[in-house]
């Protein structure tokens, strides 16, 4: 009879080497697979954490990405591609102060890495922005308010044959409150933005949590057994009693 080869399980090095093969090749998903098999054989190596952290941002999966990145930290501090992990994944997100936080702390750990130094940069410069977004987006919205306001105004001059807004002081509230308006719904705007901006780092809802219930102990149906048992050695007696009452 013919020997049957036993198949030899991938080692931690094949499968890390197979997803950075699939990460090379833009296989992003097949090469979180790989790191992930490779992560239950070997739960302590920080690499492979970072691996797929990399891969998970490339799928634009940011909270597992950030996970993953936090658990490199965690196992290696000392690791400046930690901190750089976590603040690709926070950048990407427009995370930007968070972001310039966690590439300082790589550049402390690893000084002359001049990817390091370019990323602080690229993140001040759009840190800088988005300040200035804030700002511009607002002051937009109330110079179309006003612009607004006074179209009203004309309008109700020449369309109308009996105008409302006569009063100079009528019209310049007016104006002045669709102004407002204007600046509060863009203001409104930027803050949806940046709540958008925070969901993109929470954590999936877990649709089976609240309906499932954890799995008893060993301990439990030993329990729940000594109390039937009981349960129907109460019947039986209750039965004997019953008939010697009759008898």
């Amino acid at each position: 009879m013919p020997v049957l080869e036993e198949t030899q399980e991938p080692t931690v090095e094949e499968l890390k080497q197979k997803g950075n093969e699939c990460v090379r090749d833009k296989k992003y998903a097949e090469s979180a697979l790989h790191y992930t098999y490779a992560i239950k054989l070997d739960p302590s190596n920080y690499s492979l954490y970072s691996n797929r952290s990399l891969a998970f941002l490339k799928m634009e999966q940011y909270y597992l990405a950030l996970e993953d990145a936090k658990q490199t930290i965690k196992l290696q501090p000392d690791w400046a591609k930690g901190y750089f992990r976590k603040a690709e994944v926070q950048f990407s997100t427009d995370h930007f102060s968070e972001a310039l936080q966690s590439y300082t702390q790589a550049l402390k750990l690893q000084p002359d890495d001049p990817g390091i130094r370019d990323a602080i940069l690229r993140t001040t410069r759009k840190m800088q922005q988005d300040r200035k977004a804030d700002e511009q987006y607002s002051w937009l919205g109330a110079g179309v308010g006003i612009i607004m306001g006074v179209a009203i105004v004309f309008a109700d001059h020449i369309l109308t044959h009996k105008p409302t807004l006569t009063h100079p002081l009528l019209m310049a509230l007016l104006t002045i409150a669709v102004a407002m308006a204007g600046y509060g719904v863009m203001r409104g705007y930027r803050y949806y933005t940046k709540c958008q901006r925070l969901s993109l780092l929470e954590a999936p809802l877990d649709l089976l949590g609240d309906d499932t219930k954890p799995a008893p102990s060993k301990e439990e149906p030993q329990e729940s057994s000594k109390e039937e048992r009981t349960h129907r050695y109460t019947k039986a007696q209750a039965r004997q009693r019953y008939k010697k009452g009759k008898s």
